[in-house]
């Protein structure tokens, strides 16, 4: 035996499931995560519930996208398609029937419950077996490592703050599922103690692992094209989300509605796209915004217009660890953020930016700062120059937990 094929018969399986690669931090997070392990040491499968996303075209070459059954790909995305087998005719009648029952019976918690009852029954176990399977994010990902994955070791992922998530989904399923799991990781100190003060018995499976950020990738992607929308005598507001409530995006609207009746030059500028898109356009109409924003859709390279724009507003109501604020940072460009519970986390109030209430008032005032106060402005800025915030080596942190 070769010692090419020695080594590889020694390398560690890895498999990352994920609902689809859209536009999200949760979905950046680990797009930059294949960027930067080590496939000397790591054969991966990449298994998506839905095979698209505005991030499918940044998955390595190494990583092994795995197709999907019929008895699963119409469980979460139906077509016409599912009509040519009898597995897709099965599987799409499966999620039509048990997605209305659900609704009809826990609402906001129909999609939880439709895995328990129904898709934990029917749907099959995955093909295969590794040494080490990762939910990449909360919800029927973890639930699938859990119940239909055969592997070593389980690992899942909580990418938001779990008191936010528990609004809507019931918090006895989870812990059910940590139970199921060797670790269960978060990316903020924050989130870490909400878990813990969560599931006090079971903190010692819980565990903090950042966000991967290549600076030196992210700066260079920043330099791909120029961005021509933005004009040279406003000032241009640049914020990055999905269009949904978690975003506050109806925050920033109001907040821009201020700013115009102050005669201030900005112009806010919004990359993405979500549920919430024409209820924010009829919002932006109905106050007569439409000179002042411009909703630009999804980037898959957004960073060219954080290089460019004059400041990163967050408006969100929550976040766990924003994948935006540290791009932005790399980038040295100033932040605003509103103080949802993570902020402080992430964001040094008065040196990365500014964090504010997260009100409509509170936004359109910092935003008043940061234009009408230079010497603030370019202390920010210059603050940010000087610092490096690029962490490809706590990679190493994530080999830790999938050796152990």
């Amino acid at each position: 035996m070769s010692f090419k094929n020695d080594k590889r018969s020694i390398m560690k399986k890895i498999l990352f499931v994920m609902p689809s690669l859209d536009g999200g931090g949760a979905e950046k997070s680990l797009v930059n995560l294949l960027n930067i392990i080590d496939y000397g040491k790591y054969k991966i499968d990449l298994l998506l519930l839905k095979r698209e996303g505005l991030f499918l075209d940044q998955i390595p070459m190494e990583v092994n996208l795995l197709p999907i059954a019929d008895s699963l790909r119409y469980a979460y995305k139906i077509d016409k398609s599912m009509f040519g087998s009898y597995l897709g005719m099965k599987t799409g009648m499966l999620r039509v029937m048990s997605t209305v029952l659900c609704k009809l019976l826990y609402k906001e918690k129909a999609r939880q419950q439709r895995w328990i009852k129904f898709y934990k029954r029917f749907l099959p176990n995955l093909e295969g077996s590794y040494d080490v399977a990762v939910g990449f994010l909360e919800g029927d990902t973890s639930y699938y490592v859990i119940d239909k994955v055969n592997a070593l070791k389980k690992i899942l992922w909580i990418h938001n703050d779990f008191n936010e998530i528990k609004q809507n989904e019931d918090a006895n399923v989870y812990e059910e599922y940590f139970q199921g799991a060797d670790s269960v990781v978060t990316i903020s100190d924050k989130c870490l103690d909400i878990l813990k003060e969560n599931f006090p018995h079971l903190k010692n499976k819980f565990l903090c692992l950042p966000n991967l950020t290549s600076s030196s990738l992210l700066i260079k992607m920043s330099e791909e094209y120029k961005v021509t929308e933005f004009e040279k005598d406003k000032f241009n507001i640049l914020s990055i989300g999905r269009l949904t409530k978690q975003k506050g995006y109806d925050l920033a609207i109001d907040a821009l509605k201020i700013l115009k009746e102050k005669n201030l030059d900005v112009h806010w500028w919004i990359i993405g796209s979500g549920e919430l898109e024409e209820q924010l356009k009829k919002q932006v109409k109905d106050n007569a915004l439409e000179e002042c924003i411009t909703f630009l859709g999804l980037k898959a390279n957004p960073y060219p217009y954080i290089k460019s724009c004059d400041l990163l507003v967050q408006s969100s109501r929550w976040e766990g660890k924003s994948v935006v604020l540290d791009e932005a940072k790399i980038l040295s460009k100033p932040i605003l953020a509103t103080s949802y519970s993570t902020v402080r986390d992430q964001l040094t109030d008065k040196k990365e930016g500014l964090i504010v209430d997260m009100t409509p008032n509170a936004i359109a005032e910092g935003i008043e700062v940061l234009m009408n106060d230079p010497d603030l402005y370019q202390k920010i800025k210059s603050y940010l120059e000087q610092h490096f915030y690029g962490n490809e080596k706590e990679i190493k942190k994530y080999y830790m937990i999938f050796e152990n």
